[in-house]
């Protein structure tokens, strides 16, 4: 069997263009399909905090982004009722965030792919995945006028999110699975400046956030337990916008705002999957996913793309075994990830935190220095096992008592 292609990735948005970018400019022959067509929207939170900010810079990219007029954030606030944590989340690498439209970012990403040497096949549905005898070898599919297509190759990549063909397809191993914890919605409005900021507000039970996107508009993303999702969802507007009462500043700002779409959203499962096999693998979502509330996704998918490229191409040039060079991806993965996938499974409950970290948190207000360490934690460029260690916690206490004069 000749092979096509060394790889055919299905799914070209935030896992996919990436991954067949950074293996095209090593030189590989490169296949992406997608049954959606450019641009076009997804479900997403948008938020790319500072660690996919730097993976774009580091690809030449970031300011393709910039000049797509895409207003830049320098402030996170987390707004908890008596006392807020405000700080600035930014890196050396990333010194800002950014909460890009999907249509906008998505063709972005597939076309640094198409311009790095990668076929780009947009409309195209994916049928079957091809087995010999056990390895995945190749796909099956059609374009949205055209017949049936077969494409072979070494290796089969599914960037295709959650509900991945190639994961159904090869049973992957699902480990480290919690049910759904919150139901959240988001939708856009115009007239609402954020001014650089990305705000967050928690309530017992609830919880919603607004940040700046293209074409002057700001989406604002909210939720309540997934325990409350059947109920709820027979008024999602009434009890989204019941969210803003709870924020009275907040409120009265959006009253002035036009909300210029419908709401969108869905409650998902969380979960991680082993991410390779014989003849494929997986990257992004299709390989691990957690609920958005800390809008992990889009920096996760770009940090895999990477790892998941260097690995296949140790295997590919023989530098290493492909087990070894897959198994190392997965290790690697999991120990970067597992602190902030506790630390989101637990927000997303929206329970009101235990006493001693409510008691942590107003030693950390007021204090400049942990404001930004905090913030840095929620954007992901502190793991929340460092900044929730004992050691960090005691000093921050000891700096809190400190400063009120003990």
């Amino acid at each position: 069997m000749r092979n096509s292609y060394d790889a055919i990735i299905i799914g070209a948005r935030c896992a996919g263009s990436p991954t067949a970018m950074l293996l095209a400019r090593k030189g590989y022959r490169v296949l992406v399909v997608d049954r959606a067509t450019f641009p076009s929207d997804t479900v997403s939170t948008h938020v790319m905090h500072q660690l996919g900010v730097a993976a774009l810079a580091r690809r030449g990219m970031l300011d393709r982004l910039a000049a797509t007029g895409c207003p830049p954030i320098h402030t996170y606030a987390f707004d908890f009722g008596p006392f807020t944590i405000e700080g600035s989340p930014g890196t050396k690498e990333g010194p800002v965030a950014y909460c890009p439209r999907r249509t906008v970012l998505d063709k972005l990403l597939i076309d640094a792919a198409a311009e790095a040497g990668a076929e780009v096949r947009e409309g195209f549905s994916v049928d079957e995945i091809l087995f010999d005898v056990g390895p995945v070898v190749g796909i099956k599919g059609r374009s949205k006028n055209g017949g049936m297509i077969t494409e072979h190759a070494r290796l089969v990549i599914g960037t295709d999110g959650r509900h991945s063909r190639v994961a159904e397809a090869v049973h992957a191993d699902q480990y480290n699975e919690r049910p759904p914890l919150l139901a959240p919605y988001y939708t856009y409005w115009s007239d609402l400046p954020m001014h650089g900021r990305f705000e967050t507000y928690i309530r017992p039970q609830r919880g919603f956030a607004a940040a700046a996107t293209h074409d002057g508009l700001t989406i604002t993303v909210g939720g309540w337990p997934y325990a409350e999702f059947d109920r709820n969802k027979k008024d999602v507007e009434g009890n989204f916008l019941k969210l803003f009462d709870l924020a009275p500043e907040f409120a009265e700002r959006i009253r002035g705002a036009k909300r210029v779409a419908p709401f969108a959203g869905t409650p998902v499962t969380n979960f991680f999957r082993k991410p390779y096999g014989p003849g494929w693998a997986l990257v992004g979502d299709a390989g691990y996913n957690k609920d958005p509330i800390t809008a992990q996704g889009i920096s996760d998918a770009f940090r895999d793309a990477e790892l998941c490229t260097a690995a296949v191409d140790q295997a590919f040039t023989g530098v290493r075994s492909f087990d070894d060079a897959m198994g190392e991806y997965q290790r690697v993965r999991d120990g970067h990830v597992r602190p902030m996938y506790e630390f989101t499974c637990q927000l997303a409950t929206l329970a009101p935190p235990p006493v001693e970290t409510q008691q942590l948190f107003g030693a950390i207000h007021g204090n400049q220095a942990a404001m930004d360490a905090f913030v840095q934690m929620n954007a992901g460029t502190i793991s929340p096992a460092e900044f929730f260690s004992p050691p960090n916690v005691a000093r921050i206490m000891a700096e809190a008592q400190t400063a009120a004069g003990g």
